[in-house]
């Protein structure tokens, strides 16, 4: 699909993948040093089934629910706070994220395991960038230290988590209909 139109059923799909993303914060895996929930999980197949636009709007939405209050966020935080925080830029990450890794899928629709690995890789970066970018500001970090820091603790999980989503928008891509 060359063009992304905002129908209902766009909508809707952005909606549930918001929803999963905050179901997927709640969900955490207890590894040292650093716990690994799904959020970037759902993120990787909102951006590869939904395209650039609506994969960033259904995590623009996951922000509004916790900016709203409803206890989303990683912990079950909640509010403007959270986004303003040293952590914030990883959430408006996600907007980025979901963004770069739905323009870089459509670039080939039918592109394979590799060009969808390929996409959700530019997605983390654009990701990490912004994550990093907060936390060295607010956290008062040299940007080396804010990578170390914000980045270093979760590349293991975000690799099994691209494996996985990827297989998943595989098998599942030709179902999704907007």
């Amino acid at each position: 699909m060359a063009t992304e139109r905002l129908s209902t059923r766009g909508m809707i799909y952005a909606s549930l993948f918001g929803a999963l993303t905050a179901m997927g914060a709640l969900i955490s895996i207890p590894l040292q040093p650093v716990p690994v929930t799904l959020q970037t999980l759902f993120l990787y197949l909102a951006g590869s089934l939904l395209g650039g636009g609506l994969g960033a709007l259904s995590q623009t939405v996951y922000i509004m629910l916790g900016v709203i209050g409803l206890p989303v966020f990683s912990g079950g935080k909640a509010g403007l706070g959270v986004l303003m925080g040293p952590t914030g830029g990883y959430l408006v990450g996600f907007v980025a994220g979901a963004f770069v890794t739905g323009k870089i899928a459509r670039l080939r629709p039918d592109g394979g395991l590799l060009w969808l690995v390929s996409a959700m890789l530019a997605g983390t970066a654009a990701l990490y960038a912004l994550g990093v970018l907060q936390l060295a500001l607010v956290g008062r970090l040299s940007p080396a230290k804010a990578a170390v820091a914000g980045v270093l603790p979760f590349l293991p999980g975000d690799a099994l988590k691209i494996a996985a989503a990827s297989v998943i928008a595989l098998k599942v891509r030709d179902r999704i209909r907007i």
